[in-house]
């Protein structure tokens, strides 16, 4: 199955989110999982992708489009509607929206598990061996030999672990894959790339 055919017939050729129909891109709804497919994807333009990863972009009256998009189907766009929503809520007219918008508890708990919609004091950051800030999906190299638990396994220095994915309830721990084994290592080993 080819994805991106499947998404431009899911989405009528257009955004998913705000219904442009140029410079088409398929996006991988954060956390990225194993094997994601066109359920963990949107068909969407450059310019929304921007403002999702750029908030410093962030075009208020661009998103009035999610007036018409949070009621999709799709669970990855209802998703993305959601952190949207979430991340403008203070403009007024995003909060009433969200006040109308449901979402299953699984999409729920996909939808906060970037933190958007968090109160900047609730957030939980974390950060590498030199302050800076780890986001999921990010790639660190290991700082110190680090010993696996449970394991005789012992991860190298210099060992760099790709599209790292965040505990969200300890700021002091990331999960990725060493040698093909998912493992949890302490923040304070390790230097974003």
């Amino acid at each position: 199955m080819n994805i991106e055919r499947e998404l431009k017939k899911r989405s009528n050729q257009s955004c998913e989110l705000c219904g442009n129909t140029d410079n088409l891109n398929i996006y991988l709804v954060p956390p990225v999982v194993k094997n994601a497919g066109i359920n963990e994807s949107i068909y969407t333009c450059t310019v929304c992708i921007e403002q999702i990863e750029t908030p410093e972009k962030t075009d208020v009256n661009h998103w009035r489009c999610l007036n018409d998009s949070m009621w999709s189907e799709h669970k990855a766009v209802q998703v993305m509607a959601w952190r949207m929503l979430s991340r403008l809520r203070n403009e007024g007219w995003p909060q009433d929206l969200l006040d109308m918008m449901y979402l299953e508890e699984d999409d729920l708990k996909w939808a906060q598990a970037t933190g958007e919609g968090e109160a900047p004091e609730d957030k939980i950051i974390h950060r590498d061996s030199n302050g800076v800030i780890i986001e999921a999906g990010d790639s660190v190299v290991l700082i110190k030999d680090l010993p696996v638990k449970g394991s005789s396994m012992i991860a190298k220095r210099g060992t760099s672990v790709r599209r790292v994915s965040l505990d969200h309830e300890n700021a002091a721990y990331i999960e990725g894959k060493v040698d093909g084994q998912q493992i949890v290592i302490i923040t304070k080993y390790v230097k974003k790339i």
